[in-house]
């Protein structure tokens, strides 16, 4: 006979607002969810957007889990609740060096506000993380040019790359925690991610979606900004609903602790022929792409904020502002 669970979990969501965030809030209350049935707080740095599915929430916290005295004034009461922390928080920098020390200290802000009581009740955290793993820093102009990443599909067991990654020191401080702290924990590597947000730096499909809007609008050219390789070659995306059902599947299934997993919808596609379907959603001209064409995607945009204004207010759409839902430099 089926019994009910005698200790209903507790998920705390670090990043809530974000596209996985989003849908792992959602797949955490459905009826179905293994595990269940959950009680789930958040947390994120701003207050929620009006959009957002709060009534989903148990309970909402905004405040800069950077800050230590404010994150253990928080959580510290919470740890004799909370079972399951989800990670999913990011601060982006280009220099990775300062990428490292910023998230090392948001997670372990969190983690020693959750275990240090005797009554703390938190048994497993997932972290999410991404491809970078096998590729290295790619956006730090310092190391970018000496990267050998390796070589696709990638693998859950390559070897790390010698070269500084948060994502690796993620792992570290999650892994260390997990031996001296007695909880478990999983890994979850996304390609690039597919969601609904608007408070995600790597929504790379809400930013071309932004692009080919003012391009239709202002009248310009929908030039891809990428580069001949990109352009040709396959590529592969992880779906938020996609990453929250293997998240939530690694914290109930015994034999997925403290194992790390790639995550991703499993086809494959060219931005050659995603650039087509994007030209015929959003009625422009597929322009096709030209590597003699020097075309600097991050400066075009730089001043278009105000023909977004123009955009959003044209269409009745969410106010936002261009430089909160675009990542032009992650994308390029």
């Amino acid at each position: 006979m089926e019994q009910d669970n005698p200790k209903p979990p507790v998920a705390l969501i670090v990043g809530v607002t974000g596209m996985v965030g989003v849908a792992l809030t959602e797949a955490l209350k459905k009826p179905t969810a293994l595990g269940g049935p959950w009680t789930v707080y958040g947390v994120s740095r701003r207050p929620l957007p009006t959009w957002f599915p709060s009534s989903q929430l148990d309970k909402y916290f905004f405040f800069d889990t950077f800050n230590q005295e404010t994150t253990h004034k928080i959580l510290s009461p919470l740890s004799s609740k909370i079972t399951h922390l989800f990670w999913l928080a990011l601060q982006v920098h280009e220099i990775e060096e300062v990428n490292v020390s910023q998230n090392s200290t948001m997670l372990s802000n969190v983690l020693n506000s959750l275990t240090p009581s005797p009554n703390s009740k938190l048994s497993h955290v997932t972290l999410q993380t991404g491809t970078k793993h096998y590729m290295g820093p790619i956006f730090d102009p310092t190391v970018s040019t000496q990267l050998v990443p390796h070589d696709p599909p990638f693998k859950e067991d390559y070897p790390r790359l010698p070269f500084i990654n948060f994502y690796y020191a993620l792992e570290d401080i999650v892994a260390a925690s997990s031996y001296s702290k007695s909880f478990t924990y999983s890994i979850h590597r996304a390609s690039i991610i597919i969601g609904a947000s608007t408070r995600s730096y790597y929504n790379a499909l809400l930013t071309f979606s932004v692009y080919a809007l003012i391009c239709k609008h202002e009248n310009y050219p929908f030039r891809y900004y990428g580069n001949k390789h990109s352009w040709e070659h396959f590529w592969d995306v992880s779906d938020a609903n996609l990453l929250a059902e293997q998240q939530i599947w690694a914290t109930t299934t015994e034999k997925a602790k403290n194992q790390a997993f790639n995550c991703t919808n499993g086809d494959v596609f060219t931005w050659k022929m995603l650039w087509r379907v994007l030209s015929d959603v959003f009625d422009v001209e597929f322009v096709e792409f030209n590597e003699k064409d020097e075309f600097d995607c991050v400066d075009f945009m730089k001043d278009k904020g105000q023909v977004w204004d123009k955009i959003v207010e044209e269409n009745g759409l969410y106010e936002t502002k261009l430089e909160e839902i675009t990542c032009f430099g992650a994308t390029s």
